[in-house]
């Protein structure tokens, strides 16, 4: 049994409707429909279009078409997306909407997304548990957060999602790990600005300095791992005042965290965080240090994928391609 295409249109699969009609000439037009519905796994070609119809509309955040269908369907809101190759699982519409800007690129889409957030508020409105099904591996929230939708996430917010929620131990993103560790660790700003505005628990020196405020978190009983993942994280987030503190406190700028080979200027780089590449650089960072594949700060910053574009990116490659000022 096959999927959906992440791209399929009711348009596409209308033509191997016809196609099947050519090489199977006794089939009427409606067993013809059913068949290729039965492809891709659905029951029936009227299941095959809604759900098509159905990832169309979330897709351009149409909020006129959604409303109309929720009150033809009040199901449309709350059932999983079913059926596609991208989201074998089955994807709840509210967390489809949580991912859909960053997915956008992958998916083709070039339409305007800023209703993102009034979408996630239609769903909500319309029944979609806020912190998602009993069972759920992760709630809305945190994959708005490893997604780095601020507007879905502040919806969430408001709509009384549990800030201090942690995902099974199985979950994909961030196992065990809150909203908060989610939008730190993927490097989402917004988001985390959105969690701690809102009340979420800091829970360690590294999701402090993803914050942007370590005060109280330098005890000196923290392990010199722990300050150079504050040290990184506070590098991907541009948390300046941060960086200071850390090295300060004697955390080597060069260092490379020994479980996920993450550096902070390496990743300020990739990340496209210009003030932190300027900042760590003037702080003694040495540009020309390689990662276990051979790439320096310079080769991590273009090779991002360029379906991920940042305009931090040109920025801070102009900053490393820069001649090194030779020393007087």
């Amino acid at each position: 049994m096959g999927c959906l295409p992440a791209r399929a249109t009711l348009e596409q699969i209308e033509l191997q409707v016809t196609e099947r009609r050519h090489t199977h000439p006794d089939q009427t037009l409606a067993d013809a429909r059913d068949a290729i519905a039965a492809v891709f796994g659905q029951v029936s070609w009227e299941t095959l279009r809604d759900e098509l119809e159905r990832r169309a509309v979330l897709n351009s955040c149409d909020l006129h078409r959604a409303r109309a269908q929720i009150e033809r369907e009040p199901r449309w809101a709350t059932a999983d997306l079913t059926g596609w190759c991208d989201h074998r699982r089955g994807a709840a519409p509210l967390t489809y909407m949580a991912m859909l800007r960053f997915d956008a690129p992958r998916l083709g889409l070039s339409s305007d997304l800023s209703q993102t957030g009034a979408m996630a508020q239609l769903l909500l409105d319309a029944g979609a548990p806020v912190n998602g099904n009993p069972g759920d591996r992760e709630i809305p929230l945190m994959t708005a957060a490893s997604y780095g939708d601020a507007d879905v996430a502040r919806v969430l917010i408001n709509a009384g999602a549990e800030l201090d929620a942690l995902a099974s131990a199985d979950a994909g993103g961030v196992a065990g790990g809150s909203a908060l560790l989610h939008a730190a660790v993927f490097g989402m700003t917004d988001v985390v600005d959105a969690l701690v505005h809102a009340g979420a628990q800091v829970r360690s020196l590294a999701e402090s300095a993803a914050a942007g405020d370590i005060e109280g978190w330098l005890t000196g009983e923290e392990t010199p791992n722990e300050r150079l993942l504050a040290l990184i994280m506070a590098a991907d987030h541009q948390r300046l005042e941060v960086i200071d503190e850390l090295l300060a406190a004697g955390t080597p700028v060069d260092a490379t965290d020994p479980q996920w080979r993450r550096q902070p200027l390496r990743l300020a780089a990739q990340n496209g965080r210009p003030n932190s590449v300027r900042h760590l650089l003037a702080r003694g960072a040495d540009p020309t240090l390689k990662d276990d594949n051979g790439r320096t700060a310079l080769d991590l910053c273009r090779s991002v994928h360029p379906s991920l574009p940042n305009p931090g990116h040109d920025e801070v490659a102009a900053i490393l391609a820069a001649p090194t000022p030779s020393p007087p």
